[in-house]
């Protein structure tokens, strides 16, 4: 576990020859943002993600979106992930299982996550529409995919009901976030991993 007296911390570099990305993410903080991707509907939700589970995010990426999103977008949700994994270290003393049900207007999601170390992605989400602006809403999946392999995840993402792709995406990246701050949340007087094997 990677912590200071500020927090619990992650802090990654990725270059690639489609992206470059750095990305520094505090679990303890109280959901101070700053993230720009290049992508600007990912910018939004990343940004939502943070203050919904207060966790303090700092994003720069830039990236070949000249021919699309998706490589940016996917790096985005590995190193995320991947700072997830520095954060938590050997993830002794967390809820370890969260929970959130977010409502947006018309629109219910649900996200329930397994801070397990054994990546897994349920999506349930149809989204009807293509694009949200400029947005390809298929890179979604791919970026909960990336985040859930990277950051040891099982994540489970379902929609109850709705039809706004906008609304839709919203309520996930909000759950999102509030499930995964209850499974980072520490345990009174608990310093091992919640598992009966003794880790994870």
């Amino acid at each position: 576990m990677s912590e200071t007296e500020n927090g619990r911390y992650g802090s990654i570099a990725r270059r690639t020859t489609e992206t470059d990305v750095e990305l520094e993410l505090n679990l303890d903080g109280t959901g101070k943002a700053s993230v720009v991707s290049g992508v600007g509907f990912l910018d939004h939700m990343l940004t939502l993600f943070a203050v919904h589970g207060f966790f303090d995010l700092s994003l720069t990426a830039s990236g070949d979106i000249n021919v699309d999103d998706h490589h940016s977008v996917e790096d985005v949700g590995i190193c995320l992930g991947q700072a997830f994994g520095a954060a938590l270290g050997d993830k002794g003393g967390i809820r370890r299982y969260g929970m959130s049900l977010v409502p947006m207007d018309e629109t219910l999601v649900r996200v329930v996550v397994d801070v397990s170390n054994r990546p897994f992605l349920h999506y349930q989400v149809p989204i009807i529409d293509q694009k949200v602006g400029t947005f390809d809403t298929s890179l979604v999946k791919e970026f909960l995919r990336a985040l859930a392999q990277h950051g040891g995840l099982t994540l489970h993402v379902d929609m109850m009901h709705g039809d706004n792709a906008h609304h839709l995406i919203e309520a996930v990246f909000k759950a999102l976030g509030r499930a995964l701050n209850e499974a980072t949340s520490r345990l009174a007087g608990v310093s091992a991993a919640v598992s009966s094997k003794g880790c994870l």
